[in-house]
């Protein structure tokens, strides 16, 4: 494959306007306030939508998988056909999307709404990255790169202040239609920045796209219903089952079979010289796969924190979604400036020594936090605890996208920017199913465990409550449940006294799994390879156009 990549419009030598970056940067926080959105407005829709609270990072991985589904083809598209003209249906597209979810009348409507939103950030993702490599070059582009970085984290600080001070007031759903609107303005907008012309001679391998996208699909499936499915044995929620058995540790085995037959595939057309999907050039040392773990290990703990912490908060500590959202912007502040800042040192330190350090103070953090959390958030170990969280975690994830860019050949950086936008949502994704599933799990093991031969809380009691189905409930939501049983108020007090127990134990045990990954993923950062600076390029190269398949 030839090192000369296919410039399909003119570098601009002069210092370029900035106004492609706001487009890419108010879309990053369109699509990224939409996630951040839902989270901190969790006990609204929960309440309105009458649904389960872990309901809600169903909808999060669902639009997420649905977007992890497609983002390989949607690097291809839009290629093949323009990265401006599928932009702007995109964010069009997403805009419906988020007005669905603004009008969801119940759960199934969220669900819809958040799978299109995710499907059309496929197409979105890619042409963020190929604007700022058409429209900059040198310094600039360098910057455009990490103001792109930053949008992600600057969305959540605004969807926790926006979506905080709208869901505690006039509603939720309010900042759902903003999103509507700001959609139209990024559509707008974008009709000023230059067009990428398109490889209309660029072939697509569409039976590749199948499989990844089915694999994709499988696994989404798969995760998110370990919670409401159960992970092992069916659940009563569960939509069928197999000999007793839930669907989803299924589903996932199906999902990683086609996934290696996506990479056997893959493999077979790169050796006949045929046009790919997705080049394994990008993770074909061990290099690019150390870092590509440490990619998804960071992505996995830092989401699945970023979910249990506000659901601890609004479901358990029976805050409001302003008071949470300003408990948790600390945090959120500083993945914004880490991810920023790192850069600086990648000269003088290697990535490697970066992401070791990194990834000890995640555990270190997650650890502080887990031991000295108590019913109050105000504490200062605990605000130290997140606040360093979040400086590893922006450091972490901006370090090895930057890495894995530099350490690729510059022709596949669309491909490396695919691959990136698939781990970044299947590994968030999964770790929230995953984080649910668990902090779940335990606290159901740990209630039933803690009423066996319980004086108080007697076994005809017991036969009145649906304990084969425990979920996080405020205080409020249990005395509802149980007053509608024979609890004596006794009966209930105890009740509501072990369940916030169990809230707690199930928080801090679940925090420690997940200082324990970031202890684990010490051993690949420690292959990852050094960072090599340079320009990103326009397009794929011109060999792949002409293979025929």
């Amino acid at each position: 494959m030839t090192n000369e990549p296919t410039s399909v419009a003119p570098r601009v030598a002069a210092r370029a306007s900035w106004l492609p970056l706001i487009v890419v940067v108010l879309t990053q926080i369109q699509v990224s306030f939409t996630v951040n959105a839902l989270t901190v407005s969790m006990a609204g829709v929960t309440s309105d939508l009458n649904i389960a609270p872990t309901a809600i990072g169903t909808a999060i991985t669902t639009g997420t998988f649905a977007m992890a589904a497609f983002i390989l083809l949607g690097s291809k598209l839009g290629a093949k056909y323009g990265s401006r003209r599928v932009f702007q249906l995109a964010v069009a597209i997403h805009g419906v999307a988020m007005g669905l979810v603004a009008l969801a009348a119940n759960g199934s409507m969220l669900l819809v709404g958040q799978a299109l939103g995710g499907a059309v950030i496929a197409l979105l993702a890619p042409a963020l990255t190929v604007f700022i490599a058409d429209n900059y070059s040198g310094t600039q582009q360098a910057q455009a790169i990490g103001y792109l970085a930053a949008a992600i984290p600057a969305a959540g600080v605004l969807a926790l202040l926006i979506a905080g001070t709208l869901a505690s007031t006039i509603g939720w759903r309010f900042s759902f239609g903003l999103l509507v609107l700001l959609a139209a303005l990024n559509l707008f907008l974008s009709f000023r920045v230059r067009p990428v012309e398109p490889q209309s001679g660029l072939r697509i391998d569409w039976t590749g796209a199948l499989l990844s996208s089915v694999a994709i699909i499988l696994l989404s499936f798969g995760f998110s219903g370990l919670t409401a499915w159960g992970v092992l044995l069916a659940k009563p929620g569960a939509r069928f089952s197999i000999l007793g058995l839930s669907p989803a540790p299924f589903l996932i085995v199906l999902g990683v079979l086609m996934a290696q037959a996506f990479f056997s595939w893959t493999r077979r057309r790169q050796a006949a010289h045929k046009p790919q999907l997705f080049s394994l050039e990008v993770i074909d040392t061990p290099e690019e796969r150390a870092t590509t773990f440490c990619m998804a290990t960071m992505l996995f703990v830092g989401t699945a924190a970023n979910f249990l912490i506000p659901l601890y908060m609004q479901m358990v500590q029976g805050l409001t979604s302003l008071q949470t959202s300003f408990s948790i912007i600390p945090y959120t502040l500083s993945i914004f400036l880490a991810s920023t800042l790192v850069a600086q040192l990648y000269d003088r330190v290697p990535p490697r020594q970066i992401a070791r350090v990194g990834f000890i103070v995640v555990a270190a953090a997650l650890t502080l936090i887990a031991f000295t959390i108590r019913n109050e958030w105000g504490q200062f170990f605990i605000v130290l605890g997140l606040i360093t969280l979040g400086l590893a975690q922006g450091a972490i994830v901006a370090l090895v996208f930057n890495t894995l860019l530099s350490a690729s050949p510059k022709e596949l950086a669309g491909d490396v920017g695919a691959w990136r936008g698939l781990v970044h949502n299947m590994s968030g994704s999964v770790g929230i199913a995953v984080a649910g599933a668990l902090a779940v799990a335990l606290l159901s093991t740990l209630i039933q465990s803690s009423l066996v031969d319980h004086p108080i809380i007697t076994l005809d009691l017991q036969a009145q409550i649906n304990l084969d189905n425990v979920n996080f409930l405020t205080n409020e939501q249990v005395e509802d449940v149980l007053s509608r049983t024979t609890a004596t108020p006794e009966q209930i007090a105890e009740a509501v006294r072990i369940n916030a127990e169990m809230r707690l134990r199930a928080l801090r045990a679940s925090l420690l799994f997940l200082a324990s990954l970031a202890l684990l993923a010490i051993v690949p950062a420690g292959r990852m390879p050094r960072y090599v600076p340079g320009d990103i390029p326009v397009g794929y190269p011109a060999e792949e156009r002409e293979y025929g398949g």
